[in-house]
């Protein structure tokens, strides 16, 4: 079959001008120099070489490898879990504030009796309360209330200086730990308090977040340890708090500091001290093995308690 031929003296038509793959109706000329389709001003970047589109750009970024703390958590620009926790402790004294009597059923108790205000003294209605009765949430719970503000003998002093160190010192320890395994550090802390006080004074009321707080404190030692040098040396953060430790144990409970500031220590070593390699495995067995020793803890006091009749 004969085919077509351009007659004498007809210019051949013109190629359409390239245009840039996202944008149809503009034309453009330059090239992504890892894909090769022809991109637009609003959607190159500028490259070491040439230029790419922004596709792969973004492509780019998703393989490149987050950048993370000294001990495998992910780097932040805010401290985030500790904000969390202070709005957390506020919300809750606010509750307190609104509905009297609120700390009294979270706090810590391990086991007591509660008579009722408009109970009868005669007919001994008692109502059991406390872990061991199944209100085991009181655990937690007590890490989050605090002392009502006409309470003797520091009131509202209590919940503004736990959050005071709160972010002290819970903005520096997440800053190297990264959000999750700081939360596990803080949670474990307060829940070892309640288990020391459990196991040592089950039939006190306590509350407020300075056990887990002396647990920020003791994972911040290890962890400065780990890393070389020594936390009281020349920090003056650090030597304040341990003044202030000092000065609580005489009208706080001592027994939950004292579990706090244990079970921090345990968990900043068990973070602090795993190998590169794998690191985030060993972390987690190493906390999980933490946890078991807690819980060993607040069994033992459990078994201890005699029955309330």
């Amino acid at each position: 079959m004969d085919t077509a031929q351009p007659a004498p003296g007809a210019t051949a038509p013109e190629a359409p001008a390239p245009v840039c793959f996202r944008h149809p109706g503009r034309e453009s000329y330059v090239r992504c120099t890892r894909c090769d389709r022809n991109v637009c001003p609003d959607c190159r970047r500028e490259a070491a070489v040439g230029y790419q589109c922004v596709e792969c750009v973004k492509s780019g970024h998703q393989g490149t490898r987050r950048a993370r703390t000294a001990f495998g958590g992910r780097i932040t620009s805010r401290p985030y879990a500790t904000i969390v926790l202070i709005v957390l402790n506020v919300a809750a004294y606010l509750v307190e504030l609104a509905r009297p009597g609120t700390a009294d059923q979270l706090a810590m108790l391990g086991s007591g009796v509660v008579v009722p205000d408009d109970a009868d003294p005669y007919t001994y209605v008692y109502h059991l309360s406390g872990v061991a009765h199944g209100e085991w949430y009181r655990l937690i719970t007590n890490a989050f209330v605090h002392l009502e503000p006409t309470a003797p003998p520091i009131g509202v002093l209590h919940v503004l200086s736990n959050m005071y160190w709160l972010w002290m010192l819970g903005r520096v320890v997440e800053n190297r730990l990264g959000v999750l395994r700081f939360l596990a550090l803080y949670l474990l802390s307060a829940l070892g308090a309640s288990a020391v006080e459990y196991l040592i004074a089950s039939d006190s009321l306590s509350l407020g977040a300075s056990g887990a707080v002396f647990g920020l404190a003791g994972g911040y030692w290890v962890l400065s340890r780990s890393q070389g040098y020594d936390p009281l040396g020349g920090n003056q953060l650090m030597v304040t708090f341990v003044v202030w430790m000092l000065l609580s144990a005489s009208f706080t409970s001592w027994q939950g500091h004292l579990g706090g500031l244990l079970t921090g220590l345990a968990a900043g070593a068990a973070l602090g001290y795993a190998p590169r390699q794998q690191r985030g495995l060993v972390q987690s067995i190493n906390l999980v093995a933490v946890l078991g020793v807690v819980a060993i803890v607040i069994v033992i006091a459990a078994d201890r308690i005699t029955p309330l009749t």
